[in-house]
């Protein structure tokens, strides 16, 4: 099995580099086995294809504005992306729905796909998340790795 996790996001922007913020813990906080990839896909996930190419499972991270309060996370299942992608949710939708789309053309789309969204406050200049969003963020990498054991590749807290 291969499994690809996505961070998407511009950490020069505040809260629209959750995602990435949130993949990049993932490798420092956890022992991961070979068939995880981690990929900081960043503004241009579109440059990553041949790391997502044929995939059992990808998991996405990435800021997703859906009216509800800051740092609340919403799980898109593989069946509902497209009916989500109907309505602007996440600052890289363009990109991510012709990443998608790009890989289910070229016949390399992974298996399923599941897309975690963390609703913003701020996309002003900033390194850091919102104060609003920065305390949320440990629940939206719990999200990805109880995602992993579900699918059947729990993943273990690395050694203090």
């Amino acid at each position: 099995m291969r499994i690809v996790v996505l961070g998407i996001g511009n950490i020069l922007c505040t809260d629209d580099g959750v995602g990435v913020h949130t993949v990049n813990e993932l490798e420092k906080r956890y022992d991961l086995p070979p068939e995880i990839t981690v990929v900081d896909g960043g503004t241009s996930a579109m440059d990553c294809l041949d790391q997502m190419a044929d995939a059992d499972h990808m998991l996405i991270a990435d800021a997703m504005k859906f009216h509800a309060e800051p740092g609340a996370i919403k799980r898109v299942d593989h069946d509902g992306l497209q009916a989500h992608f109907k309505t602007k949710l996440s600052p890289h939708q363009v990109g991510l729905s012709d990443v998608l789309a790009t890989m289910n053309l070229h016949g390399i789309m992974p298996k399923r796909v599941v897309l975690f969204g963390m609703q913003p406050k701020s996309f002003e200049l900033g390194l850091e998340l919102s104060p609003e969003v920065a305390p949320h963020m440990p629940a939206l990498l719990a999200c990805l790795v109880d995602e992993l054991a579900a699918i059947g590749v729990p993943v273990r807290a690395k050694a203090a």
